[in-house]
């Protein structure tokens, strides 16, 4: 079956996490991406443990290049520079996630691919953006986590310590944010035949994604000081007897559902409690009797009298717990397939599923140069040529095993 992106040709220049996991969902969706790596492969191939017996794949590079094609390729090169000028006259989008001026100085420059391709959608992602004081700034997750607002969110309670989210959340919502812009990109393509130069920086992303509810009280310009910290109440996370399950109780059928499973009808007559209002501004109160009520029984029997009650709660699964989850299977969320040197793999299915595409098989992630020679046959390379390139280390050829 063929995906919504059939037809369209991405050429990825990005390394690690936030560009390649864009692409990847391009991939995911019928595109073909063919990954521009060094001859040395993605460094995201050998991020904190290898998995292969040829060290070429890590867990983290197969979840964020899965479907993809790889062309191995030194592009300071003047050939190398000769077959990529070739493959952006082929491809509709070109992304990249260099520091400002890396591909400039590669003779790959937005400026000068987009006049002599008008159509590209060319996309710069980056940590900061191009401009500003922190430009040139070598930026990871964490950094954006800190600049954005995110490790005050998750701050101590008690003592205000900032805390770090432990997941790359910055990259991982910055792929999203750059792959539905490419997919507008291409929408507006087809209106005025003209391409696109996106720029998407994580720091721009984080704060956009934090705003609704994490930046409530800087909403109103001049009330900050006196708007009250939605954030600084405990979290929903509640202690059973063998365990731990979040209960949200936001609706007065809500707060009434839980008073009734947890057999304290009076909670409902508390001042304290009585309206939405009064529940948020006491909501310290409200979630500290919460847990010291759950704590009484085991999170079976109040998940059952939850859900009898229409409460809206889960069990807080451990990690290990999630690929046996009863919804996680019945939904067939998390799917198998045989990877090339390293064996069978567990991956996510693609969130958005697509009438058209359902079924569509998700592919392996592929060896550095994987596709090297037949991407340079398709550009007209003959075999010597080829040769001769490999020979004088400007590409690097290998093939699925």
């Amino acid at each position: 079956m063929q995906g919504p992106l059939h037809g369209i040709r991405v050429l990825d220049f990005t390394g690690v996490v936030a560009g390649p996991l864009a692409t990847m969902f391009l991939a995911d969706q019928g595109a073909e991406v063919i990954k521009v790596e060094p001859l040395r492969g993605d460094s995201a191939r050998g991020s904190r443990q290898r998995i292969d017996k040829d060290g070429e794949f890590s867990a983290m590079f197969i979840s964020c290049n899965r479907g993809k094609r790889s062309l191995a390729i030194d592009a300071k090169t003047p050939v190398g520079r000769e077959v990529l000028l070739k493959l952006v006259a082929e491809v509709d989008v070109l992304v990249q996630n260099f520091r400002p001026g890396t591909m400039d100085r590669l003779g790959l420059g937005a400026e000068f691919l987009r006049r002599e391709y008008p159509r590209l959608i060319y996309v710069s992602m980056d940590g900061v953006g191009e401009t500003g004081p922190y430009a040139n700034k070598r930026v990871y997750d964490p950094i954006i986590q800190a600049l954005s607002g995110f490790a005050d969110i998750q701050a101590d309670p008690a003592t205000g310590r900032p805390r770090m989210i432990r997941t790359i959340v910055a990259d991982k919502t910055t792929a999203i944010f750059a792959a539905q812009a490419i997919s507008a990109a291409l929408f507006s393509r087809e209106r005025t035949g003209r391409g696109d130069h996106i720029r998407v920086a994580m720091l721009d992303t984080m704060i956009s994604y934090l705003w609704p509810e994490g930046m409530m009280q800087y909403t109103v310009v001049g009330a900050e000081a006196i708007t009250a910290d939605p954030n600084l109440r405990p979290d929903l996370v509640f202690e059973t007897r063998d365990g731990f399950i979040t209960v949200g109780t936001i609706s007065d059928s809500e707060w009434s559902g839980f008073c009734h499973a947890v057999e304290r009808p009076n909670l409902l007559l508390d001042d304290r409690f009585n309206t939405p209002a009064a529940r948020s501004v006491n909501a310290v109160a409200r979630i500290m009797l919460m847990g010291e009520v759950i704590k009484e029984r085991s999170s079976a029997e109040w998940l059952g009298r939850f859900d009898a009650a229409d409460v809206p709660c889960a069990p807080i699964l451990r990690r290990n717990e999630i690929i046996q989850n009863e919804q996680v299977v019945d939904r067939r969320l998390i799917t198998e397939l045989d990877q090339p040197t390293v064996g069978r793999v567990r991956q996510p299915r693609p969130a958005a599923r697509f009438e058209s595409a359902d079924g569509r098989a998700i592919r392996p992630a592929p060896r550095i140069g994987e596709h090297t020679q037949d991407i340079l046959v398709g550009l007209g390379y003959s075999d010597s040529q080829i040769a001769n390139m490999a020979h004088d280390n400007a590409i690097k050829i290998s093939s699925a095993l």
